[in-house]
């Protein structure tokens, strides 16, 4: 019985384990792929959910983005979005300069809110430029 009991535990961890490795092995989808996948999935909630409006948007939406995203014009797009970050980023470093050479506690601690939102922004759009920039291994 001794043998028996481990033989169980290891047959059940691996049972269970088992959906674990599947999604592991599953490659991650980027660029319009993941874009047509995600609205995808939008749509079977919105049809559990009985949303016959929202899913008719999704509907067109993906029927939209199945005619006219590319990879190139996704990566296009989010590297302007990058540029514009940056540049809202510069603005607002400015605007703390100047607030900090007039002295006002009040606006330099606005200004300091607002360039610290402005370099969220641009750190969450590099890091969605990272999910559809092609892998250098792909090439």
């Amino acid at each position: 019985m001794k043998f028996l009991s481990p033989l169980i535990v290891f047959t059940a961890c691996g049972l269970l384990a088992a959906p674990l490795f599947a999604a592991e092995q599953a490659p991650d989808l980027s660029g319009c792929a993941a874009k047509r996948q995600d609205i995808s999935t939008q749509i079977e909630q919105a049809k559990a959910a009985g949303n016959s409006d929202q899913q008719s948007g999704l509907e067109k939406a993906l029927s939209e983005v199945t005619a006219n995203c590319t990879d190139a014009s996704l990566l296009k797009q989010q590297e302007q979005k990058v540029l514009d970050a940056k540049r809202e980023v510069s603005r607002r470093q400015a605007d703390l300069n100047k607030a900090m050479s007039k002295g006002d506690p009040d606006k330099i601690n606005k200004r300091k809110d607002k360039l610290a939102e402005s370099r969220k922004e641009l750190q969450d759009a590099q890091e969605e430029l990272e999910k559809v920039q092609p892998d250098e291994e792909d090439e």
